[in-house]
């Protein structure tokens, strides 16, 4: 399985295919803790058992019906304080290979959630280790659920749930697609496009410039989302002042 011919220069030529694991993460830590894997390696299994999420959350994916993947990428051009980067470049490359088949609704949750509507329909998970000043290797975790249909979160919804095929979806094709978008986008960020990359996560970016409502420990407060600053804080209008908040420290309502 998992034999994919994708249309690229690195990304996804080399996969390491694991029927069931832990976490993709952690055996592409591994593959860099061991060996010197070239870059754009994919890390692939049918059934992630110990999946992680943002804020220790953990990932719930039946094995075989969705996309679990890591990508090993050396963005060693990125400093420590411009990590965030990578994750709209990441983030843009997984829209550009769902929108087409889900339409308009999708959108990405700060700081990096796959949502369409207000259903959570994956998740990224960029873990990076530094060498000196900048980022020397980067496992970039991804779950995106495809054809899986019933959860234990109401919140979580699917590909197929979304636009339903008969036979549901080629997990494999997706992909080999995905590798093919994926790299598109990191490439524009290793050639400097980052305004032109900033502003098309900013239109798919989740509630922006929208007022909602937000907790910060343990207070409600009302404000619109109007943008993310260089180092990946979200920016907040709450009547009259601008407010930044880090990736723990405020939560959507």
């Amino acid at each position: 399985m998992y034999k994919i011919y994708p249309k690229t220069l690195f990304l996804g030529q080399k996969i390491q295919y694991l029927p069931s694991c832990q976490s993709t993460n952690d055996e592409a830590a591994t593959l860099i803790a061991q060996t010197d894997p070239a870059e754009g390696t994919l890390v692939v299994t049918d059934n992630q058992m110990a999946g992680r999420g943002q804020r220790g959350n953990q990932w719930e994916a039946k094995s075989g019906q969705n996309l679990t993947a890591s990508l090993i990428l050396k963005p060693t051009f990125l400093s420590a304080s411009e990590q965030f980067w990578l994750n709209i470049a990441i983030s843009l490359g997984i829209y550009d290979l769902l929108q087409p088949l889900v339409g308009d609704a999708l959108r990405i949750k700060w700081p990096n959630d796959v949502y369409v509507g207000d259903y959570k329909l994956g998740g990224i998970l960029i873990e990076n280790t530094l060498y000196s000043y900048n980022i020397a290797w980067s496992v970039v975790g991804m779950g995106l659920n495809i054809n899986q249909t019933d959860f234990s979160y109401s919140t979580a919804t699917s590909l197929q749930q979304q636009s339903p095929l008969p036979n549901g979806y080629d997990v494999a094709g997706l992909l080999s697609r995905l590798c093919e978008t994926l790299e598109q986008r990191y490439l524009q960020l290793r050639s400097g496009q980052r305004d032109t990359l900033k502003i098309s996560y900013l239109q798919i970016l989740y509630r922006y410039q929208e007022e909602h409502l937000f907790e910060r420990e343990g207070q409600y407060f009302r404000g619109t989302i109007i943008g993310v600053d260089s180092t990946g804080r979200l920016a907040i209008a709450d009547h009259e002042q601008v407010r930044y908040f880090g990736f723990k420290e405020v939560s959507f309502v």
